[in-house]
């Protein structure tokens, strides 16, 4: 093969691949936003600011017809 190191790296991907959805897989535990309050404050916080902020439209120009 002209190219054994891309067979090697594919071979191994496929390998992480197939065995990651193995009852014995490795399992990453999530963990609880701690910020999650904060961010929702912050969130709510800046909405209120964009609203607040935001440019009125013209009013409309009367039109002669």
């Amino acid at each position: 093969m002209e190219q054994s190191s891309g067979l090697i790296f594919a071979l191994d991907a496929v390998d992480r691949h197939v065995n990651s959805a193995r009852p014995h897989a490795p399992v990453q535990v999530e963990r609880p936003a701690r910020l999650a309050p904060t961010r929702l404050a912050a969130a709510s916080a800046l909405r209120r600011l964009a609203d607040r902020i935001q440019p009125r439209p013209l009013p409309a120009t009367p039109r002669c017809s």
